[in-house]
């Protein structure tokens, strides 16, 4: 069992030790924790690339020391000026996979840029050198990687270009050999000497705009050249004392304040933790949570999300209300995806930044642009062609995403910077690890480590089980069953739970940090 880092200085947490290490380089070569989080991101792109690429989204909450409040970065695309409900005449929904589900623009490499021009220290060419080297020269092939790789192996066939890289020779390379990525080195060569510009306007941009129309993709070169980021105020709540921050919509982060708000309600540290009722409170206030989801998410410039009314403290009154601790509720939840990676430094000045990055499903499209090396996302097939649905197809519209890196305040400076993969898994770990750390006095590790559990269709399964992990009691799964929840024991620490990390500032003024027992990720602290 992972036990808790400990710094007096700076921290790095993130899905895999080859990117943490890359972030606490850049930080030891005199960089900020912006230009750390660059490079831990674009090193992610390349060696965790079933779970993000640079042809994905992020989405970023940062506290500089000078401004002294939090600022968020949407990172994510918007659909192209010919994605449109009639361009998927005849078909029920966007496709899963393949070129028909690659509808929005990747934001993730303009979010690099935002970040470093508004925060960074060092120069562009230098953030960018350690994740060029993983392509270069490359990694072990993580076990992590080989089994998604094996379980998408049909996916990944149905391109070549992508085969070439994932199934080199017809079959994946086994964990522990060395995976090169030279293509993807290229492209990211090309971003270090001529920036931002090249992936959107440049040779790179050409290239994935070329691929597309040759096979019948939907994006053009106007919609690449058009792309912007935009810096965003989060969205606010409070719990027990602590000032929250999740990005706004078009992420679905307010759900995670909403269910800390009805858990407010309940003086959680008065009731055992891992009992009944903890997964009961937990599980009920969730569910209220993603129903307002449902009904309100999408691009707030195309609809109305009543923000206002979802976070106040007494509609979160209201809803704790209705929740009853032995009885389930019928909510419904919806088909969302499963990769992601979540990852957040805090450095020597104070500066501190909570983000995370995603291509939607696991390899996301499963389609590399033509000679990139680039994975794009389908994170657009989330879309509904149905016109009256709140996140109906539209060009030039961000779909509900499901990202929501987060962070938590203490005396106005962040305290507590969390976040995990997994879809709409997210709010609901992310309310697991925060509770027990704020209400049950856990460090990050131990509140990471502990049993967790998933509800609803998160990872693409249809079905509105409550997956819980085998370390629960046999008395509490079976009292949850009574209560009417659909329960489902799975392996003790399972990878459907998602891969959380966390750094915590105690009020010795020491960081404490947590990565996932679930997945490749390290904590480097000092």
């Amino acid at each position: 069992m992972k036990q808790s880092v400990v710094g007096t200085k700076a921290m790095v947490v993130s899905p895999h030790y080859l990117a943490t290490a890359a972030g606490a380089r850049i930080l030891e070569q005199g960089g900020n924790a912006f230009d750390a989080a660059v490079a831990v991101s674009a090193c992610l792109a390349v060696v965790y690339p079933h779970m993000t690429s640079l042809g994905g989204d992020s989405f970023w909450l940062s506290y500089h020391q000078s401004d002294g409040k939090v600022r968020g970065y949407n990172a994510s695309g918007r659909s192209g000026y010919k994605a449109n409900i009639s361009a998927y005449a005849g078909s029920a929904a966007i496709p899963n996979r393949g070129i028909g589900s690659i509808v929005t623009v990747p934001g993730m490499v303009d979010g690099w840029d935002a970040v470093h021009r508004e925060y960074g220290r060092l120069d562009w060419a230098r953030v960018l050198a350690p994740a060029i080297g993983y392509a270069e020269n490359g990694f072990p092939m993580s076990k992590d990687q080989f089994n998604n790789t094996v379980h998408n192996e049909a996916v990944l066939a149905r391109t070549l270009e992508t085969a070439d890289i994932y199934l080199p020779g017809g079959q994946a390379e086994k964990p522990g050999e060395r995976f090169k990525q030279l293509a993807l080195a290229k492209t990211l060569r090309r971003l270090a000497e001529f920036g931002r510009d090249e992936f959107y306007k440049g040779e790179t941009a050409k290239e994935i705009t070329s691929f597309l129309q040759r096979n019948d993709g939907l994006l053009t070169a106007d919609d690449f050249a058009d792309h912007h980021g935009d810096w965003v105020t989060p969205v606010e709540g409070s719990y027990r004392g602590y000032s929250l921050y999740q990005m706004p919509p078009n992420s679905q982060g307010f759900s995670g304040i909403m269910a800390l708000h009805i858990l407010e309600q309940f003086n959680l540290s008065g009731i055992e933790h891992g009992s009944h009722d903890y997964y009961q409170l937990c599980v009920e206030a969730l569910k209220l949570s993603f129903r307002d989801r449902n009904k309100y998410l999408s691009d707030p410039a195309f609809t109305n999300v009543p923000l206002e009314r979802l976070l106040d403290k007494n509609y979160a009154a209201n809803l704790a209300a209705s929740i009853e601790l032995n009885r389930a509720s019928s909510e419904q939840s919806e088909v969302l995806g499963s990769d992601t990676a979540y990852a957040a430094v805090v450095d020597g000045e104070g500066n501190s930044i909570s983000f995370i990055q995603s291509l939607y499903f696991e390899f996301g499209s499963g389609v590399v642009a033509g000679d990139t090396g680039v994975l794009l996302q389908n994170r657009g097939s989330f879309f509904s062609l149905d016109p009256n649905h709140v996140n109906s197809l539209k060009p030039g519209k961000r779909t509900f995403h499901t990202l929501m890196p987060a962070i938590a305040c203490r005396d106005g400076k962040p305290a507590v910077l969390y976040g995990t993969q997994g879809g709409e898994g997210q709010p609901q770990t992310q309310t697991a690890i925060f509770t027990r750390m704020i209400d049950y006095g856990m460090d990050p590790q131990q509140a990471i480590n502990e049993p967790r559990w998933v509800w609803g269709r998160t990872w693409g399964e249809p079905t509105q089980e409550l997956k819980v992990e085998g370390r629960v009691s046999a008395g509490v799964l079976e009292s949850l069953a009574q209560a009417g929840h659909l329960v489902r024991k799975v392996k003790d620490f399972d990878g459907i739970m998602g891969h959380a990390h966390a750094i915590m500032r105690d009020e010795q003024g020491f960081l404490q940090g947590g990565s996932d027992p679930r997945c490749d990720g390290a904590v480097i602290g000092w």
